[in-house]
């Protein structure tokens, strides 16, 4: 099939891509230790998939208290701002675009990971949600502890998450960085917001759905006021619900936030969809709403084939294709697909989270070897 939409150059606001592959968001846990710093080997993997016309990096925490992984990489000190040079170093020597993901995990955390209680909107445990830390099990994988109940954020909490959101996007250009996302979505902090069932608050942050979006609108006007709106990226997953976030008002709220991110004027709208077998297929007319709603770029991302990606590019109803796991074990995804070439399959996941080596990370085959 010749995808023709997928390599057409785009332009997102006066950053010219190649083509319309994304690499998107996915957590490896190789972030040096102690610290969370960003390390060459990680330099070398973004590198080396710097054939897509963007890349948004794996999810980065704005502070301790954000983080509910282990080895997950930081964008809150002076030495995680410099390991995080040699990847946008990496990319843009390619002739890439790379944009960080600021993350903050709220309630999906543990004091296991962190030393920290979680935070959340409400006092409400995620239930049959766990998060991993690294304790000598064999083959070095991750074990996995169950999250533990967070604590009710004050006023101040949220004011300190917002200062740490707009702090994280300031050192992530001063990084290099060509811009950050916001996570609004799987789960986290400020997806725990947007939902009803995990938001019970009784203040000006919970209750209607105008309430819901509160946060989100606060973080994303932060850190457009940081580093400008043209370099600011908003995730949201309205159809996932792991993390128990199953809310019957979500796609409404999501609605009600993308006309809010249009007044804001982010640049684009990445929408994070179910990547697992049988998982459901975000419906046309919702993508034709949102695509009246908000006029900006629009992202697709979730295991989708490339002629699922060209279909959807065709229809005009998404402008830039995220692709995950195909991106991890074939660094050179976009010439394989137009050369109609075989992919690589993963080749252990003992190495997908964690691993200090080339292992199931670096040492993935190029076509031409």
């Amino acid at each position: 099939m010749n995808y023709t939409k997928l390599y057409e150059p785009y332009n997102i606001n006066g950053k010219t891509l190649e083509n319309r592959f994304l690499m998107a968001p996915m957590t490896r846990s190789r972030a040096s230790q102690p610290g969370d710093v960003p390390n060459k080997l990680m330099a070398e993997y973004y590198g080396q998939r710097a054939s897509a016309g963007i890349i948004i990096t794996e999810a980065t925490q704005v502070s301790l208290q954000g983080k509910g992984y282990a080895k997950t990489p930081g964008i809150y000190t002076p030495e995680q701002i410099e390991g995080w040079k040699l990847t946008t170093d990496a990319v843009h020597q390619k002739g890439s675009n790379i944009f960080l993901q600021l993350w903050h995990v709220g309630r999906v955390s543990s004091s296991k990971v962190n030393g920290l209680q979680p935070i959340a909107p409400s006092a409400i445990i995620a239930k049959e949600t766990n998060v991993y830390i690294f304790d000598g099990a064999p083959n070095g994988d991750a074990t996995f502890v169950p999250v533990e109940e967070p604590r009710e954020m004050t006023q101040t909490d949220i004011d300190q998450v917002i200062s740490e959101f707009a702090h994280g996007a300031k050192n992530a250009m001063e990084a290099g960085f060509d811009g950050v996302e916001i996570h609004g979505a799987n789960g986290y902090l400020i997806d725990q917001f947007l939902r009803s069932n995990a938001n019970k608050r009784n203040d000006k942050y919970g209750g209607s759905k105008e309430n819901r979006i509160r946060l989100l609108i606060e973080i994303t006007q932060a850190v457009v006021d940081a580093v400008g709106k043209e370099n600011v990226g908003v995730r949201l997953s309205p159809f996932i619900s792991f993390k128990d976030m199953a809310d019957p008002e979500i796609l409404d709220t999501i609605m009600l936030a993308a006309k809010a991110l249009e007044k804001i004027g982010v640049t684009y709208i990445h929408l994070c969809e179910a990547d697992w077998d049988d998982a459901p297929e975000i419906p046309d007319n919702f993508r034709v709403e949102l695509r009246k709603n908000f006029t900006n770029t629009i992202i697709a991302t979730g295991n989708k084939t490339p002629k699922q990606g060209e279909a959807l590019l065709e229809k005009d109803l998404v402008d830039l294709i995220g692709f995950g796991r195909k991106f991890l074990t074939n660094p050179d995804y976009p010439e394989r697909v137009k050369q109609n070439a075989k992919t690589n399959e993963i080749s252990d996941t003992h190495t997908l989270f964690g691993g200090g080596t080339a292992r199931g990370y670096t040492d993935y085959p190029f076509l031409n070897g």
